[in-house]
């Protein structure tokens, strides 16, 4: 399995804290059946800055420590980009960092509060400059939970959404859950990925995500749902289904 976002890189953000932490979580990847991991520090979100030589270097480092202790597992470097209004300066100066090189897939982060009112705006330069944005936990957005269409709008413009795996199974509460699988099921779910902080509270668990959409879905949601992640691992495009409308909710048989 490929995961496109993890905190594995240690002492640089509110994921692994220390090396061994780093190791700790890459022996549970591999338990996972991971085989490549996109280590995606949190970058501009008020607490955190990776610019993109600082986190090669920090997966550099990494990879040789896994590689003498024969962990088999490979980290890719990324980051995890909070939405913010210098982001289209700070990409032309080089500072920022995709997925993969060719078809430039960058994971993008709203505030969990709110969705900006220049993200439209920021998403269509990213566009332009023929930049692949996916936004990273949608189902984890207070703005997005109320207005999915918020997310309907950014998908149908262009826009990829990544779910946590430890939304999909429950882990972060039943409406969050309840969301996740709106937006697989209505097509504004295009990958699922661990959002790995440690081993315990934050683990990755995407085994049984995967598990879990094959079982109310179908095996061929979780393969979609995987391949896209080998394919950004590829830089190739992948395939973007038209996203449906959520429809809101019956209370008491009234809407």
């Amino acid at each position: 399995m490929i995961d496109i976002h993890s905190h594995i890189l240690p002492g640089i953000d509110d994921g692994a804290q220390t090396l061994q932490d780093a190791v700790d979580m890459a022996e549970e990847a591999v338990r996972e059946g991971i085989t490549h991991l996109f280590a995606t520090p949190h970058h501009r979100n008020g607490r955190y800055e990776n610019e993109k030589d600082t986190t090669i270097k920090h997966v550099a480092l990494l990879n040789k420590e896994l590689k003498s202790r024969e962990i088999p597992l490979i980290i890719l470097p990324g980051q995890e980009i909070r939405l913010y209004k210098e982001l289209i300066e700070d990409l032309d100066r080089g500072v920022l960092l995709p997925l993969h090189h060719e078809l430039k897939y960058l994971l993008i982060e709203f505030p969990s509060s709110n969705v900006p009112n220049y993200a439209a705006e920021i998403l269509y330069e990213l566009s332009l400059r023929n930049y692949q944005p996916i936004i990273v936990h949608p189902e984890r957005n207070s703005e997005l939970l109320e207005k999915p269409d918020l997310l309907h709008n950014f998908i149908s413009e262009g826009a990829l959404a990544q779910v946590t795996a430890n939304s999909v199974i429950g882990n972060f509460g039943r409406k969050i859950m309840n969301f996740s699988h709106d937006l697989i099921k209505s097509k504004m779910a295009h990958f699922i990925a661990s959002d790995a902080h440690n081993t315990t509270s934050r683990g990755f668990h995407l085994t049984r995500a995967y598990e879990t959409i094959q079982k109310m879905y179908g095996i061929d949601t979780r393969y979609y749902l995987q391949e896209n992640a080998h394919l950004v691992m590829k830089g190739e495009s992948i395939l973007i289904e038209q996203p449906h409308h959520i429809r809101k909710k019956k209370f008491l048989g009234i809407f």
